[in-house]
C-alpha cells in the first residue's frame, strides 16, 4: 500500500458531529486514513488545543486544521453584543 492521508475528525459524540463523521467517510477515498479523536479523552483535548480547535466538530488532513474548521468558537465580543449579561428591560 501506498502513502495515506491522515485525517482526524475531532467529535463530541453528539447528532453534529455524528453527522460530520459521516460526511467525512462518504466524501474519503482509498487515500484517507480516518480516525475519530474523542474529546472527553484530556490528550485528545489537549491535542486539539494545540492545533487550534476551537468547537467541535473539528477535522484536521495530515496534522493541519482544515480551512472550514478555523476561526469558530466562542466569541465574548458576539455573546455581549447578542444581550449576554445584559439585563433584559
Amino acid at each position: 500500500m501506498g502513502r495515506k492521508r491522515t485525517i482526524e475528525i475531532y467529535s463530541a459524540g453528539c447528532p453534529v458531529c455524528q453527522e460530520a463523521i459521516a460526511s467525512v467517510r462518504e466524501i474519503a477515498c482509498d487515500s484517507c486514513e480516518i480516525t475519530v479523536m474523542d474529546m472527553g479523552d484530556p490528550a485528545v483535548s489537549a491535542r486539539a488545543g494545540s492545533l487550534g480547535i476551537k468547537s467541535v466538530p473539528a477535522v484536521t488532513v495530515d496534522g493541519k486544521l482544515a480551512a472550514c474548521c478555523e476561526g469558530r468558537g466562542l466569541d465574548i465580543a458576539e455573546l455581549r453584543a447578542a444581550g449576554v449579561g445584559q439585563p433584559l428591560p
